[in-house]
Formats: structure tokens, sequence, C-alpha cells
């Protein structure tokens, strides 16, 4: 409670004041700002303002903390408000591994061996701690020649069809992205001696929100949305904001979306 109390006190006070510099509300995925309903029609807030943030079940931020501060600074937040994945390892069924009974972050990979006469999905030695868990199960299967098992899981997307426990050699399942997910790769996948050919993956969408142009002082030269996703491959246009010039002449004021990221221009 007093923790509560202390936090709900220091939220409001300034280290320091900026010279017109704010932030605006911090969208933070998997995680959000203590008492969020009541601080967020507050902002955007002044430079030198601080927060605390915690993160959701199963994730947590970088320092580990059940609270993290952030600060307003006239670079934007910092840290970066994030929220990693934790994955907890069990035991591995008709296998082991030196992780059982660890905890992984998002992005950590384990190896798994499995019993004489087992093997793990896909033919892989390892599985890896994703956004969503781990990447598949941490159980070793019979080994069943010919026949596959269910396809391969991939980020941002799935097959669409109902998944089956096998699949015959020469069977095929087809795969698509969520929205604004760009599919790169073959969509179709075949079932041969007793694996799947590789998955395709679903490429990252750029989002574009009004805090990223504030900062470069520059606005979308055919749309007025606050905020909005393009996919691979999109090409998108910005112009000066009324008041200001390209900041310089090699500045291009088309730039492509490329698995989740862009090159922004800046206007002076």
């Amino acid at each position: 409670m007093l923790l509560l109390v202390t936090i709900n006190l220091i939220l409001w006070v300034s280290c320091a004041h900026g010279q017109g510099e704010t932030c605006n509300f911090p969208e933070i995925k998997h995680g959000s700002i203590y008492d969020e309903d009541r601080y967020k029609y507050s902002f955007p807030v002044a430079v030198g303002k601080y927060f605390y943030y915690s993160c959701d079940h199963s994730f947590a931020s970088p320092s580990q903390s059940l609270w993290t501060q952030i600060i307003c600074t006239e670079e934007g937040w910092s840290p970066t408000p994030k929220c990693i994945r934790q994955c907890f390892f069990p035991w591995v069924e008709n296998g082991h591994s030196a992780s059982s009974g660890r905890i992984h972050q998002e992005g950590d990979t384990v190896q798994i061996v499995c019993n004489k006469g087992y093997r793990l999905p896909y033919n892989q030695k390892s599985i890896q701690c994703a956004e969503r868990g781990w990447s598949f199960p941490p159980k070793c299967n019979q080994l069943d020649e010919g026949k596959c098992g269910p396809p391969p899981p991939i980020e941002n997307g799935d097959i669409t069809s109902f998944p089956l426990k096998a699949y015959a050699p020469g069977s095929s399942v087809e795969y698509r992205c969520q929205t604004f997910y760009a599919l790169h790769g073959n969509s179709t996948i075949i079932c041969s001696n007793g694996q799947w050919s590789e998955p395709p993956k679903c490429l990252d969408a750029c989002v574009i929100s009004e805090e990223i142009m504030e900062k470069h002082n520059i606005q979308l030269r055919w749309r007025h949305e606050k905020k909005f996703y393009s996919r691979t491959g999109d090409i998108i246009e910005f112009m000066c904001k009324v008041g200001y010039h390209r900041k310089s002449q090699g500045d291009s004021f088309r730039t492509t979306c490329q698995e989740g990221k862009l090159m922004y221009p800046t206007c002076v």
C-alpha cells in the first residue's frame, strides 16, 4: 500500500522542464503505466515528468522490476518502455534438457535431446521463446516414418485449414498472415519423408504515428490519420508541415516499408 501511495505522489513531480518539448502517452504492448486510466488524460507531458509502468502476466521489463521508471526527455521516453515475454521451461516429455525448471526471455533458444526413437516436431533440435510463448511444446514424438505431424507454427500467421495430428506424404497446407503483415515465401508447404517443406514468414507491418511524424516535423502527403499501418513493400509519401522545409536535399520523401522499418525524412 505504501509503495502505491508513494508512486501516486511522485508521478506528477517534474525533474526538469524542457523548452516546450513534450512526450505523448506511452503505448506499451503487454504493459501499462501505473493508474493508467487516471493519468492518460494529462498527456502530453513536459520533459522531466516521470512515470512507472508494469508488464502483464508472463512479461517483464528489461530491468526485471515490478515497476519500472520512465522519464520524458527531449528524445522521448527513456528508457523506452518495453515488455518482454518470459517463458517457463517445464520437463521434456520423452526427452531431456538442461533448462528444465528455468525461466527464459523472449528470443532465448533451448536445446532438447529426445530419447531414442523420438524426435521434436519438424526434426528440430531446439525450441525458442517467442512473444506468444514457446515456438512449440517441449515434447518429443515417436518416429512415424513418412507421415508429418501438425504444420509448423509461424509468427503472426496461421494455416487456413483445421490442423490434423498427422498428414500423409504429399499432403499440403496453406498459410496466411494476420492483417497488415506481408507473407514472404511459398504460402503452401508439402509433407515429404516425414518432414514439412520450409514455411513462409509474415513480415512486420510499419506503424506510422503522429508522435513519430511530430519529431521529424512532417506529415503524410495523402492521408490524415493519426496512426496507420503499412505492409512491407508499401510506399509512403511525406511532406513538411507548414512553416518547415527539408533538412537535407538528399532526404527522400518517398520511403518504403521494409519488415516493420521506415526511413523518415526530417524538416526544420
